[in-house]
């Protein structure tokens, strides 16, 4: 893969992946079946030290499950807000025991930044986006230096800002692996049923999406599921999957399905 990857025996300040990388990826497992894609990375020690970063939200536990399945070790990394519905929590907790996670990392906004930027805690009400960059963005990007790889549960039908992404990404010179990408609503439905996963609770209360409880709203039948995220404001993102491409990304974030 990247130059550093290939030369671990020396100090590379470099990117640890290259475009090129996520091109050859998206081609190598083109047509793949998810969970063969996902047992040959983890067999051929593709990735390097990788972790999923994960919402514990409606649809986590398919990618916790297909992934925890093959490897119940990986480190599986939760934004704790401080602002996650009790719910959440539950489930996250539900989860991680169920599926047997053995490294579950709470990742918690600075304190000292909280009490500079958010004292009152009420910032997601007049400013989301520097509410998510403290409580989301700045923690994951300390958690994530380590690694030279993530794992994204995204999917292309949840939104028009997701419709086009690929399987593999670069993203600050780690690789990021959208392993659902391609699936549907029906094929989450069917694998949860099929390996008889707890849905989360908010979900049959009309929560498609879920994220912080101040900024998550109910979706009326027909509408976007992440539609209930941010409401009323022009914002669709939290910012953590937010990142600008390489000017020579020679395709790397081309939809290969």
């Amino acid at each position: 893969m990247g130059e550093a990857l290939r030369a671990k025996d020396r100090i590379d300040t470099g990117p640890r992946y290259v475009p090129s990388d996520a091109v050859r990826l998206n081609h190598m497992f083109r047509g793949r079946d998810t969970s063969e894609m996902l047992a040959a990375l983890f067999a051929d020690d593709m990735l390097g030290d990788s972790a999923i970063v994960s919402s514990f939200g409606a649809e986590s536990a398919v990618l916790l499950h297909l992934i925890g399945s093959i490897n119940p070790s990986i480190p599986v990394i939760f934004l704790d807000t401080g602002k996650h519905f009790p719910e959440t929590l539950a489930y996250r907790d539900l989860l991680v025991e169920r599926i047997g996670l053995t490294d579950m990392r709470n990742i918690r906004p600075d304190p000292a930044l909280l009490a500079e930027k958010d004292e009152s805690g009420l910032r997601w009400s007049y400013d989301p986006d520097g509410c998510c960059d403290i409580r989301k963005v700045l923690p994951l990007k300390t958690a994530l230096a380590p690694f030279d790889a993530q794992f994204s549960g995204r999917k292309a039908f949840q939104a028009e800002t997701r419709s086009n992404l690929p399987r593999f990404e670069i993203a600050e010179g780690r690789l990021k692996v959208n392993p659902l990408i391609d699936w549907s609503k029906d094929d989450i439905e069917a694998y949860i049923a099929e390996h008889n996963l707890p849905p989360h609770p908010l979900v049959v209360e009309g929560f498609p999406s879920i994220g912080c409880s101040p900024c998550t709203s109910k979706v009326a039948p027909g509408e976007d599921p992440r539609s209930g995220r941010w409401k009323g404001w022009d914002k669709t993102e939290c910012g953590i999957h937010t990142s600008v491409p390489d000017a020579d990304d020679n395709g790397a974030n081309d939809p290969v399905f």
